[in-house]
């Protein structure tokens, strides 16, 4: 794999037996590109069964956060950003797939089954490869520019590509709905049995740790935007621009018709793709979910601010970012952790 993430030819070889090991192939490749995706409290949790030409990917239990995701469906939106990641990692080395979704009634942690296939890979997908390894949770305060229509259309076909609706949050009286809606969510949190222990112990991993939120992915101060703040991390190192002057971000919600796993899913796919896409389009990005993980404000948010009859199932927080330089990335755990025996 090279520094932006194309596969070599020889890793993108067909081979004859789909349940042959994995091995240095292009399957395992795309799913160490798949694990770069985001996920609460950077979790990852997800774990894989992975062969030459087939992987299966399973919602790890262990690593939900009971206090906050008591439903698990910040478990299925995180699973659904890594399946997407998939679907673009083999995308981008010229590979075809299809796709089951809870393929197996009779095990619900088993999320998708995919594999490789004969035909053309899906050139829309392919197209934001190399987003994969510039993507970055940017919690700053971000810069004076407004996003674009534009742009913001075309991340809404992004989201409708897989059956979900983008709806920017825009009007002046919206933006003050949502930011009261955020900061109830997060005063009411704060009060929940086990959330704040949940959070302490996510942002203060052990020395050495490769999942979590490091002191280098979080603010050193409370960042303040135009819909209020973000949720209230420990502070950390990361320095970002005085607290003066406009942000020019925006919030979009990601809402789906449905509200069981197959559109939680489907809304992490779309959160994978609008992400994707938003870094290609030059705008930092990170996903908020604080605000849907209560059943009050959730419904508030999609009744009162959005005035939609669809199921909110994330937020993200656009804008361009403040400065030129790269953020560090956020650890990631080591392949052969997630891997289960085949």
């Amino acid at each position: 794999m090279d520094a932006e993430g194309r596969m070599s030819p020889e890793a993108m070889a067909p081979r004859a037996d789909p349940r042959e090991p994995a091995g240095e192939g292009c399957m395992r490749e795309a799913v160490e590109l798949a694990v770069r995706a985001p996920s609460l409290h950077n979790t990852q949790p997800w774990r894989w069964r992975i062969w030459a030409h087939e992987a299966w990917l399973y919602a790890d239990r262990d690593r939900r956060l009971a206090a906050t995701d008591p439903d698990r469906r910040d478990l299925l939106i995180s699973c659904g950003t890594a399946l997407h990641h998939l679907h673009v990692a083999l995308a981008g080395c010229g590979q075809a797939v299809t796709t089951e979704r809870f393929p197996d009634v009779d095990d619900r942690d088993l999320v998708a089954r995919i594999r490789l296939v004969a035909g053309a890979p899906d050139q829309v997908e392919a197209g934001l490869q190399p987003a994969l390894l510039r993507r970055r949770s940017d919690r700053r305060r971000y810069g004076p520019h407004r996003v674009e229509p534009t742009i913001l259309e075309e991340l809404g076909s992004r989201a409708r590509r897989h059956g979900v609706n983008l709806v920017p949050v825009l009007r002046a009286d919206q933006i003050a709905e949502v930011a009261d809606v955020l900061g109830t969510a997060a005063d009411a949190q704060r009060r929940r049995p086990g959330y704040v222990a949940e959070l302490m112990t996510w942002t203060h991993r052990y020395a050495g740790a490769h999942d979590g939120v490091p002191t280098t992915a979080r603010p050193k101060r409370l960042t303040s935007v135009p819909a209020g703040p973000v949720r209230v991390f420990p502070p950390g190192r990361l320095v970002g621009p005085a607290e003066t002057g406009p942000d020019g971000s925006v919030l979009v919600v990601l809402c789906t018709e449905g509200d069981d796993p197959q559109s939680q899913l489907r809304a992490g796919e779309a959160t994978s793709a609008v992400l994707l896409a938003a870094v290609r389009a030059g705008l930092a990005t990170v996903p908020l979910s604080q605000g849907l993980e209560l059943p009050e404000t959730r419904s508030r948010l999609a009744r009162t601010a959005l005035h939609v009859a669809d199921y909110p199932q994330m937020i993200i927080r656009l804008g361009y970012p403040p400065d030129d330089r790269e953020l560090p990335e956020t650890p990631r755990r080591r392949l052969e952790a997630m891997i289960m025996p085949s």
